[in-house]
């Protein structure tokens, strides 16, 4: 039951996540911090052990280290490098393969969506004047939060976690 309800709480923080950055371009902080400290007890719970939850961490690790290479030259927002670390240390090898592909198929998604609707919504009159501070002005900041969260919550039925809960 526990693991169950760790497991939930992870999707409902990617999904916190992801409205946060909409909203306001930000992930904040605790929201990777909450999910670090609750990976702990959701690695026993699921099963890991001691070499998985290794595994797992030095998943995270690497992962971490790959998004700040990619958040030094600004490719990437800090609280980008922080969620997708977050969520490669709860998905583990070799399950973080299928998560950064969908994220990144998400992303494409979300950038084609973004470039068309920034065309598109100038031209809608009542949409004219209300673009500013919103993913839709021009120039503003692509809302990557939502295809990491998208990748993860696609991810997640088919992962190793959902098939040590018996799902």
């Amino acid at each position: 039951m526990i693991a169950q309800i760790l497991l939930l709480a992870f999707a409902a923080l990617m999904l916190v996540a992801a409205w946060q950055d909409a909203s306001r371009f930000i992930i904040p902080n605790w929201i990777s911090g909450v999910m670090v400290l609750a990976w702990i007890p959701a690695a026993f719970a699921l099963g890991y052990g001691w070499p998985g939850a290794g595994l797992a961490l030095l998943t995270g690790v690497a992962v971490l280290a790959a998004g700040l290479a990619l958040w030094a030259p600004g490719w990437l927002g800090g609280g980008d490098v922080k969620l997708i670390a977050a969520g490669a240390l709860w998905f583990g090898w070799p399950d973080v393969v299928a998560f950064l592909v969908w994220s990144m198929l998400a992303g494409g998604v979300l950038a084609l969506v973004l470039v068309l609707a920034r065309k598109i919504a100038p031209a809608i009159p009542m949409m004219a004047g209300r673009l500013d501070g919103t993913a839709l002005a021009a120039g503003a900041p692509a809302p990557y939060g939502i295809a990491i969260a998208a990748g993860a919550l696609i991810t997640l039925p088919r992962s190793q976690i959902f098939a040590a809960l018996g799902l």
